[in-house]
């Protein structure tokens, strides 16, 4: 969350002459809710479920960029799915860095509602460190402060 996966994914996309795809503007495309409300209304384990689903079926698309949610690649095996069917982009930054793009959101993510600066800072600190595993699989490490895709 608040690396730049969709900036980056875009100029990635544009850079490499291929489409680009958001996959949470997919769920909200395919479900007609928003990530946000979908999360409030049936939980996060419904919206994971459905994910997974609408993951796999990129399989079948071509000259792609996809830029997935945060934790996409954390749940049912999906960045192993990824890692088959693609390559996986990391891109790293640091729990202060995160947290100030986090404090400067206009649109806060479903899991970081409502948090002060000192919670906010220890869930992200939280789910870095939960999640670091699966994003270290990547074979593509980039500092998502200034990511370059040369």
């Amino acid at each position: 969350m608040y690396c730049g996966k969709t900036t980056f994914g875009r100029k990635l996309a544009e850079e490499k002459g291929m489409d680009y795809l958001d996959l949470d503007r997919a769920f909200e495309n395919r479900y007609h809710y928003t990530v946000p409300r979908f999360f409030a209304t049936f939980g996060e384990e419904a919206f994971r479920k459905l994910e997974s689903q609408l993951l796999r079926s990129t399989a079948a698309l071509d000259n792609v960029v996809i830029a997935t949610g945060g934790g996409t690649p954390c749940h049912s095996g999906n960045m192993d799915f990824i890692l088959e069917n693609g390559t996986a982009i990391y891109l790293q930054m640091s729990v202060d860095a995160l947290v100030e793009r986090a404090l400067r959101s206009r649109n806060p993510r479903p899991l970081m509602r409502g948090l002060s600066p000192d919670a906010l800072r220890a869930k992200i600190q939280s789910q870095l460190m939960e999640r670091e595993p699966f994003y270290r699989k990547a074979p593509v490490i980039l500092d998502g402060r200034d990511p370059q895709f040369n």
